[in-house]
């Protein structure tokens, strides 16, 4: 029943796929992107990929399409040989955009994504593989390994006639707001891991994707600031830095790909201008399939550099400042597409409480603070932290760069108390997590 339409090279990021454009008498368009020679070919790499407008152009939080289908198409373009089937009529799992949005609203006010889809009278999935098994069967393939974490699927595409000899999954890092709705495709709807292996799971080697939730504990905005999750890493004896200043790498590879995991869960990672001026980090998500956070400076006088690789296009950049930060050096950062928040200066630079309720306002809800000491030292001393995160490395440097500074504390009693501690044990590394207990002392001073 299909029509093949249309046939086209579309360059890509991943290389150049042959675009083939298959129509069904319902109007839904299938794409064949066909990367390499698959014709009469066994075991061929392939991902059906059903059609997600928000996710896919988007970058909706709310689901792991868009980082799905990215991630498929590196797969095939690595392997020289496979097929992503893009299905145009599948979007909401068959129910289309607007119930879809729909259904987002029954999930805002707290049903998962299996009931909200009953709630309204709609299917949970209305998706058939008919379609998409043809198209497979028009480009002559015998047999393929399906790039997917839904058994569902590979049993209708085998309804279909699809000889899938292989499942191969497909988990990406989940964030804070798509975390609820992997877990009940996993536990509701059939799905294999869709998060990746947990932290307290943890196995030696690489991973593709790992779930970072008991690192952030119970993620509860307020409501004039983030949810606000302090992570540092540091020697046994208490630094983050030699006395030069190295800090690369203190922690082992395993630890930093967790870290890279939180910062796929969170909506934004801040650090301070010292940071960017010392180490020129990108603060993105790399060691891990999920995606990068908004990037946060705070920057009293806007000393950042217009070529620090933090304002690249990896992800998007907002800068926090003072009415003292030059206007040009604003508008500077502005051309080059970075949001420019200012906010009251406080003795030390940035006001912080000010700082968090813009990025609140903004609609920040998790917000992952990476330091440096002196950022560290006054998001402890004001109070903002939720939780706290500290790898520990088993090497000892001396002299160096404390991670927390002077608190004003003089009395043991004054001290900031951890609660509900939680150890997780990465090869030669430790992550210790625990959730901070309010403080009635806070001072409200950057």
């Amino acid at each position: 029943m299909l029509t093949e339409v249309a046939r086209v090279p579309l360059p890509t990021a991943w290389g150049v796929f042959d675009v083939r454009a298959f129509e069904s008498p319902a109007d839904h368009v299938y794409l064949a992107l066909v990367h390499g020679s698959v014709e009469r070919k066994d075991d061929v790499l392939v991902r059906l990929h059903s059609e997600c407008l928000t996710g896919d152009a988007l970058g909706s939080l709310r689901c792991d399409c868009g980082m799905q289908l990215r991630l498929a198409l590196r797969r095939i373009a690595a392997e020289d040989c496979g097929v992503l089937v893009y299905a145009t009529g599948h979007e909401g799992r068959g129910i289309g955009l607007i119930n879809k949005l729909r259904t987002y609203v029954e999930q805002d006010e707290g049903h998962d994504t299996l009931d909200a889809n009953l709630r309204l009278g709609l299917p949970v999935d209305g998706r058939r593989y008919d379609n998409a098994a043809a198209v497979l069967s028009a480009l002559d393939l015998r047999s393929v390994r399906l790039l997917t974490n839904n058994r569902g699927k590979v049993e209708g595409m085998r309804r279909a006639g699809i000889d899938v000899v292989a499942v191969e999954p497909l988990p990406t890092a989940p964030h804070a707001r798509n975390l609820g709705y992997l877990r009940t495709k996993e536990l509701r709807m059939d799905h294999v891991a869709p998060t990746g292996a947990a932290v307290t799971a943890w196995e030696s080697g690489p991973m593709p994707a790992v779930d970072a939730g008991a690192l952030l504990g119970d993620v509860r905005p307020a409501a004039d600031r983030p949810y606000v999750v302090l992570k540092f890493a540091q020697t046994l004896d208490g630094r983050i830095a030699t006395s030069t200043g190295d800090a690369k790498w203190i922690s082992g590879e395993a630890e930093r790909r967790i870290s890279h995991a939180l910062r796929a869960a969170c909506d934004a990672v801040l650090v301070g201008v010292r940071t960017v001026l010392t180490d020129d980090p990108l603060l993105t998500v790399r060691l891990v399939a999920g995606a990068s956070p908004q990037r946060v400076v705070l920057d009293s006088m806007l000393r950042l550099p217009l070529t620090a690789r933090i304002l690249g296009p990896d992800a998007a950049t907002t800068v926090i400042t003072t009415p003292r930060a030059s206007a040009i050096r604003r508008t500077a950062l502005h051309e080059r597409g970075v949001r420019v928040h200012v906010v009251p200066p406080s003795p030390r630079g940035v006001d912080l409480p000010a700082a968090l309720a813009r990025l609140r306002a903004a609609g920040t809800l998790t917000l992952l603070v990476e330091g440096g000491a002196r950022v560290i030292t006054s998001m402890l001393e004001t109070g903002l932290v939720d939780r706290l995160v500290v790898g520990i490395a088993p090497t000892i440097i001396g002299a160096g760069t404390e991670a927390v500074g002077t608190l004003g504390i003089t009395t043991v009693g004054e001290g900031i108390r951890l609660v509900d501690r939680s150890v997780f044990v990465l090869e030669n590394d430790m992550l210790l997590a625990w959730d901070i207990a309010p403080r009635t002392n806070a001072r409200c001073r950057d």
